[in-house]
């Protein structure tokens, strides 16, 4: 349209444009086609990206249009084919450059899951293209229930259960599938997430369509089910056992999307385990929990472990609110069908608002579309609609959780409180008498801002059991994750109808923890001399701390605040960076005992992890080669004697791992309330793989109650390549 000669009586181009459409709707009356159906749609008004709207049009308003004063021109609409289902391209992964080619796509690198099971028909499990199977691998295909050892590729290449220990617990427990197949879809979709290969066409009832792929679309997987929550629950033992087969099968990676709560790591069957694998090279990615957003419950805060916490991302699953008046609002929706509410009557009152009640809306909304007030529970309002005889709704909340993880299981579009949209729409309630509005879902936004946020639900640290050392170690996608699913599993509801689907969009940490793994893979494929804690390393110290926005990513669980670093570690991960992180800071198993040797641990304690006794303890110490610093401040202490002078020395060694020499200088931010200094603050590397020492002193005082204090340390060599960054960190907490 041409902005230039809008009539004056517009106040605005969204009324023009909206006008625009309002003559064509007077065809329909000169042609005697009144059918509010055939009424062109206006989909999206644009401020900014082209000087026009797009609409639903007939053929015949499509020539109509174009003899209209101020149209410039009118071009059909063309399908757009997405790359993946969006994870990659949020975290940068390219096709041409960066870890993805460098890596081979993460060739005949193996990752061990264990979960639920797995699909092996699921098209991400296609071996189509792909090598033989590495020479190395011990694994195997075991047969069981519908599963047979040839549905196993040269992408699945291993396939084991474990149930003994189910069993047990349950002598009399009668199994829906005795087998690695997947009965849940949690397996299948955290592998996929993880390491699926290329699906065209994969979608979530229309969100989300693209070309599906994991975050090593080329390694191996291998499944290890252990987890039979719809059978009968998960036990440590068919964990433990299923970890045990990993490490013996030879895998390089290991995604664990489970937990055990907070519990001493000589208790903690995920601790003792990895720090097996850990002996053996392999790097195991687990999840740090859903107990957010309250401070303290992080899990798996053993340090030899990557710990993985969730973030929101740019994409929004959305439905198209039209007003009568003509103005487009886009709202987050769900709703699992390709569903239209056309010209439907609007209701907003005293009676109703609350939606506390199906039997209210059925006799007062019957056939309307409903204003659901934000007074009440979300999920209680939208079950509520969804039982009445209501023909949608217009839901207001401020739930944060519910706008990151809720199911839309009838016709709703969801609004923040204080947003633009609101606002809009309640423009309109106010001013207008005969209120009409058209719903239209399956709409899928990019570039959301600002994104990445830290989901609310994340766990944060500090870890209760481990409180020396900083978790989550970082985040990454969790929220509303796309990958595969099983079939025979409902993917949706839709009043009491099962809805099946090849693809799923599940929210959680865990499925922060197989992108995390995925990406540790490619890693892996790259540098396969690297340790678990340089991959670590290189993971942590170049993860992100900013959003698209370019300001400092911010905590939805904390009224949108800036996060920190209990929030999400390092920060967001960035596979790209992390290729090339110039320094890292590794970490031997013999650095864990001395660690473990300064807990306090009886000698069977001691024992249970580190599976000898003959260790020397005699140089014991809780400060952690770690990519990050950690004061934790006695709260008692901090409270009783709050002038109290605290000071800490923390001891690092970094390696170079970029090409030859090097020199890195120490740049500080300010921590409130505490005076820091690096020694040396230079660090001069003369080759490769050299080693160098330095010393990073905090002094300051405990602060008030609650309190958490940080900033960070970056090492940035000349010419500015590489940016080293660990977050230091004190809080009474």
């Amino acid at each position: 349209m041409n902005r230039e000669i809008m009539p004056k009586a517009f106040s605005n181009h969204h009324h023009w444009y909206a006008s625009t459409l309002d003559l064509l709707s007077a065809t329909h009356t000169t042609t005697g086609t009144s059918n509010d159906a055939l009424k062109p749609t206006l989909l999206y008004s644009y401020d900014h990206a082209i000087q026009g709207f797009s609409a639903a049009l007939s053929p015949s308003e499509l020539i109509k249009l174009k003899e209209l004063t101020g149209v410039v021109s009118v071009q059909s609409d063309i399908p757009a084919y997405m790359d993946t289902t969006h994870t990659y391209k949020f975290l940068s992964l390219n096709p041409d450059f960066g870890l993805w080619p460098a890596s081979d796509f993460g060739k005949d690198v193996i990752i061990g899951v264990v979960d639920t099971g797995i699909w092996p028909e699921s098209k991400s499990f296609n071996d189509e293209g792909m090598t033989e199977v590495p020479t190395r691998w011990k694994g195997e295909c075991e047969s069981g229930t519908a599963f047979n050892s040839s549905m196993c590729n040269r992408k699945l290449i291993g396939a084991r259960f474990f149930n003994k220990g189910l069993m047990a617990n349950h002598p009399n427990i009668i199994l829906r599938m005795n087998s690695t197949r997947d009965t849940d879809g949690h397996g299948t979709h955290t592998s996929s997430t993880a390491a699926g290969y290329y699906v065209e066409g994969a979608s979530f009832f229309g969100y989300g369509y693209g070309t599906a792929r994991g975050m090593a679309p080329s390694a191996r997987v291998a499944m290890y089910k252990a987890l039979w929550d719809r059978d009968g629950g998960s036990y440590a033992s068919d964990i433990l056992a299923a970890i045990d087969s990993a490490i013996k099968d030879g895998v390089d990676v290991i995604s664990l999307s489970l937990g055990f709560g907070r519990i001493p790591l000589y208790l903690d069957p995920v601790a003792i385990a990895s720090f097996a694998a850990m002996k053996k090279g392999i790097v195991v990615s687990v999840s740090a929990g859903n107990k957010g957003p309250d401070y303290s419950t992080v899990q798996h805060g053993a340090p030899w472990l990557l710990t993985v916490g969730a973030s929101a991302i740019d994409r929004k699953f959305a439905g198209t609110l039209r007003l009568g008046n003509g103005v487009t609002i886009i709202g987050m929706s769900l709703f699992p069908e390709n569903a239209i509410i056309q010209d439907m009557a609007l209701v907003y009152n005293d009676t109703i608002y609350d939606c506390d009640s199906a039997e209210k809306l059925s006799l007062l909304a019957e056939y309307k579309i409903v204003l659901c007030a934000n007074t009440r529970d979300p999920n209680i309002q939208i079950f509520n609609v969804c039982e009445s005889e209501a023909a949608g709704a217009i839901l207001i909340t401020d739930v944060t959780l519910f706008l990151e993880a809720a199911d839309i299981i009838c016709p709703v579009i969801v609004l923040s409180p204080n947003s633009k949209e609101l606002e809009t729409l309640m423009n309109y309630v106010n001013h207008n008498s005969d209120l009409s509005a058209s719903m239209k879902f399956q709409q899928t936004i990019y570039g959301i801002k600002p994104a990445p946020a830290v989901a609310t639900y994340t766990s944060r640290g500090p870890s209760m059991e481990l409180p020396s050392v900083l978790k989550p170690d970082l985040i990454a996608p969790g929220s509303r994750i796309m990958a595969a699913w099983p079939p025979n599993i409902p993917a949706a509801d839709i009043k009491g109808v099962a809805l099946s689907s090849e693809f799923n969009l599940v929210t959680g940490t865990s499925m922060a923890c197989p992108h995390a793994a995925g990406i540790a893979a490619l890693l892996k494929g790259v540098h396969p001399e690297w340790s678990p804690a340089a991959i670590r390393s290189a993971m942590m110290t170049t993860a992100s701390t900013l959003d698209n926005t370019s300001g400092f990513i911010r905590d939805l669980g904390n009224n949108n605040k800036l996060a920190t670093p209990l929030a999400l570690g390092s920060g967001h991960i960035d596979p790209n960076k992390a290729l090339d992180p110039g320094l890292v800071y590794d970490t031997s198993a013999m650095d864990y005992v001395r660690f473990l040797c300064s807990m306090n641990y009886t000698k069977d304690q001691f024992l249970t992890i580190t599976r000898s006794s003959n260790y020397d303890c005699s140089t014991s110490s809780l400060d952690l080669n770690y990519p990050s610093f950690f004061l934790t401040i006695d709260v008692n202490a901090s409270m009783s004697s709050p002038n109290t002078t605290i000071v800490r020395e923390f001891q690092r060694i970094v390696t170079n791992v970029g090409d030859g020499r090097a020199t890195y200088n120490a740049n500080l931010t300010i921590i409130q309330g505490f005076f820091v200094t690096v020694t040396p603050d230079v660090l001069i590397f003369k080759e490769k793989y050299q080693k160098l020492n330095f010393t990073l002193r905090m002094e300051g005082r405990s602060g008030e109650e609650n309190m958490v204090s940080y900033g960070s340390l970056t090492w940035v060599d000349v010419g500015e390549k590489h940016f080293v960054r660990s977050p230091i960190v004190a809080t009474n907490i």
